[in-house]
């Protein structure tokens, strides 16, 4: 159970420092490459070696971490672009919402049970992010279904793929670790060479408070990973709970993060999408057992 804690924590905190981006002007972009390149620091450090060798190429996991490195910055750039285009609200649903997508796998690759407790937790889940998350503040003009669709594949694709690999090819806590950080090595050469084009074009300037940003985001970052597929590893839960209890989570501590240390309003709809997520949870974990 401490892994998911962990994780969820961890997850928050990127979300809070993401929150104050535009009061500080920072480039957010640049922001998730630098973060990248830290993440890959963080892992070296915490490994304690260099796992950049032919040992590590030839693992049945690699090619996989290419995978997700890629849908890495894929859904990260997406999630960005998302919140400016169709705000926060629609964008986090999305996100969130992608849990339904693991499930389905779940139960169709590894059988998990679905017995009426968390069909019931699961179902419940979707009113309530979609309370927990809406703004009356929000700008609400739509700009159409696409990039909420990506969003919507993307993280569940990523999900899914989180707990595939981790039950096919990663059996030990050295495995976990090395394969995180050549996930983020991935998403981190690509978005280098996407700064770097850039630059060449004139459509950006190099900004020392986007690198800091960066370095903020880039250690929780790696362990909220790392962690994830830790608890996943675990059997604490299945992942047809697992992943629904984690997002879950995410939205309810985040939530009352932004009550509590970002003075946002907290009206009956988001009290009551509070309270829908925490009996969400209970309904999938205690369904799980």
């Amino acid at each position: 159970m401490q892994y998911l804690i962990i994780a969820i924590l961890l997850s928050v905190l990127i979300s809070s420092i993401f929150k104050m981006f535009d009061r500080y002007r920072i480039d957010t972009f640049q922001a998730i490459v630098a973060n990248y390149i830290v993440c890959v620091i963080a892992g070296v450090v915490f490994i304690g070696q260099n796992p950049f060798n032919a040992v590590s190429v030839n693992a049945a996991w690699f090619p996989w971490s290419l995978l997700m490195g890629c849908g890495f910055i894929g859904v990260f750039t997406m999630l960005a672009f998302g919140i400016k285009i169709n705000g926060m609200t629609t964008t986090t649903i999305a996100n969130k919402l992608s849990l339904v997508i693991p499930v389905l796998f779940s139960v169709w690759l590894y059988k998990d049970q679905m017995g009426i407790g968390k069909v019931a937790g699961i179902l419940l889940a979707f009113p309530a992010i979609w309370l927990t998350t809406r703004t009356k503040s929000e700008n609400r003009t739509q700009h159409g279904f696409l990039l909420p669709a990506l969003i919507f594949l993307g993280g569940g694709m990523i999900d899914t793929q989180m707990k595939y690999v981790q039950m096919y090819f990663l059996p030990t806590p050295a495995d976990q670790a090395t394969y995180t950080l050549f996930c983020f090595a991935v998403a981190g050469a690509i978005g280098v060479v996407a700064v770097i084009i850039l630059l060449a074009l004139n459509k950006t300037k190099l900004k020392g408070r986007n690198i800091l940003a960066g370095i903020a985001i880039g250690v929780p970052n790696y362990f909220s990973i790392y962690y994830l597929i830790r608890m996943l590893n675990s059997n604490f839960l299945q992942s047809s709970a697992a992943i629904p209890v984690f997002n879950i989570g995410i939205v309810v501590i985040s939530s009352v993060t932004a009550i509590v240390l970002f003075r946002e309003k907290a009206g009956w709809p988001r009290l009551l999408g509070l309270f829908l997520s925490i009996l969400s949870i209970a309904l999938i974990a205690l369904g799980d057992r």
